[in-house]
């Protein structure tokens, strides 16, 4: 086996600007799926059949398929429908939607984590139904779905190297690039591999320290 890891200093530059566009890309979608799944969540939630069901439909269909087969009807499916999106966009929106799916869910297990006292607490003191959901209900809920929102974080920076196949150029597509160059698979896959496990690392210590941050007194052992 021969092995050059000098091709990683020479195409380090490269390599790295891939990593600044997953980075990016994860965050686009991590945020944009941020806000679909709280809408989402809240309709799954609702009483309302005609909210309810399509909600549900969505959820359990981006959920049952696999995200790749989603990034490519977004990509190549919608032009059937006259709909042209550059690969970035139709990345970028295929990896929101699906993460909308299971944050939702999240988002729906912390509504659901509250106690139905606090609900009958907020509103015996004089607030509204959406008063209560949106200053006691909801920040209680975000609180308490820390630990598996940083889950779905650490998936989305993973799952954000399927964008590769319509060619978008993250940290994957970068990889594929330097190996059709150098014919060293294996030096330039540990590398990229090093710094997902890197990204995700990052990510759940961050996400870690804002367990802590807003954990409620006495719910979290000392370490």
């Amino acid at each position: 086996m021969n092995l050059d890891w000098s091709v990683i200093g020479e195409n380090f530059n490269y390599l790295m600007a891939g990593a600044e566009l997953t980075i990016i890309i994860s965050i686009l979608s991590i945020f944009l799926g941020f806000v679909g799944g709280i809408f989402i969540g809240m309709c799954r939630i609702s009483k309302n059949p005609l909210i309810y069901y399509p909600s549900t439909a969505y959820v359990e269909a981006f959920r049952g398929t696999p995200l790749l087969i989603q990034i490519f009807l977004v990509y190549l499916g919608l032009s059937s429908f006259n709909i042209q999106l550059s690969a970035w966009d139709a990345g970028i929106l295929a990896l929101s939607l699906n993460s909308a799916a299971y944050q939702s869910e999240i988002f729906r297990g912390g509504i659901q984590s509250i106690p139905k006292g606090q609900m009958e607490a907020a509103r015996s003191m004089g607030l509204t139904y959406n008063q209560s959901m949106f200053k006691v209900i909801i920040p209680q809920a975000l609180r308490n779905a820390l630990p598996p929102y940083t889950n779905e974080f650490c998936t989305m920076i993973k799952d954000s190297s399927l964008v590769s196949a319509i060619s978008v150029m993250e940290l994957t597509w970068s990889a594929k690039n330097v190996i059709s160059v150098t014919f060293q698979p294996f030096v330039v896959y540990i590398f990229i591999a090093f710094l997902y496990f890197l990204m995700t690392f990052v990510t759940t210590r961050f996400m870690r320290y804002l367990e802590k941050r807003y954990a409620i007194p006495g719910m979290m052992g000392a370490e």
